[in-house]
């Protein structure tokens, strides 16, 4: 008996989409694979990066250098991006709390917006975007030309010289940076607010932070070194690991680029779930 033309068809494509199906599972299991050997290299190197740490001597004077390099000239970016950050949140503030006859609670609602959320996070996807996309090239292009292979040949531990020192000047500006980043973002939240109701300075820092208590400056200030241990460790890991000459390098900068905005991201997810439930 001869089948339907139409039966037939469906037979074909279900074999043909069988067929597709049979060929990314492979490329399901190499994704798989890649991802669980991202994370035990990380492993690897952040256990490297712990014993360079707690092994002296240290190498002050390159943590110095490092940290001339990613906090004075990463400042008039997070400057600019603060105030701007500032402005919007006036702006959009300000309609939406004429709405609901709250317009006298603009400058706390600013000033707490910006130092407990929008500072920090804005402040490290600027860093992790300027900073992370340098390390990794520079690391990576160490890597390509056999510098740090001649460091360990020459008895000079690479994670001490190179890592160490980035990760801790990340971790000891990310919190500096920020605090730049909300009095611009507040100063400019002042000057969009007066353009439309003049308001002294004064009076709108002391209504800002009035309800500001010492606990609600804490959890930014460990939020942000958070963000600078993750954007130091991941460019780095990225830098220090790349291979295939210069097209590595560019691969280098970039991914350090995209994986530590991404985990910025995740970090603060996850530390203002744990915020809340510490300080409530």
């Amino acid at each position: 008996m001869r089948l339907p033309i139409f039966v037939l068809g469906a037979g074909a494509s279900g074999a043909m989409a069988g067929g597709r199906l049979r060929d990314q599972v492979p490329i399901a299991r190499n994704f798989l694979f890649s991802v669980f050997e991202w994370f035990g290299e990380l492993g690897l190197f952040c256990a490297r990066l712990i014993r360079a740490v707690l092994t002296p001597p240290y190498e002050f004077g390159e943590l110095l250098r490092q940290c001339d390099a990613i906090g004075s000239k990463s400042l008039p970016l997070v400057a600019l991006a603060g105030a701007a950050t500032g402005v919007v949140l006036s702006l959009q503030t300000r309609d939406s709390l004429t709405r609901f006859g709250a317009k006298a609670f603009l400058p706390a609602v600013i000033v707490f917006s910006i130092i407990k959320e929008s500072g920090p996070i804005i402040t490290g996807l600027i860093v992790s975007g300027r900073v992370g996309a340098g390390i990794g090239a520079e690391l990576g292009s160490m890597k390509v030309t056999e510098q740090i292979d001649a460091m360990e040949a020459s008895a000079v531990d690479p994670y001490k010289f190179l890592v160490a020192t980035r990760v801790a000047a990340c971790i000891l500006m990310l919190p500096l940076l920020t605090v730049v980043s909300n009095f611009c973002g507040i100063f400019m939240g002042w000057v969009a607010n007066t353009l439309s109701e003049p308001i002294s300075l004064r009076l709108f820092f002391e209504d800002g932070f009035k309800n500001m208590e010492f606990t609600d400056y804490i959890p930014p200030i460990v939020k942000t070194a958070v963000f600078g241990l993750t954007i130091g460790i991941v460019s780095c890991f990225q830098g220090i690991r790349t291979s295939g000459g210069t097209e590595g390098v560019g691969r280098s900068a970039t991914s350090s680029v995209v994986l530590s905005s991404l985990f910025v991201i995740l970090a603060d997810v996850i530390l203002v779930r744990l915020i809340l439930m510490i300080w409530g």
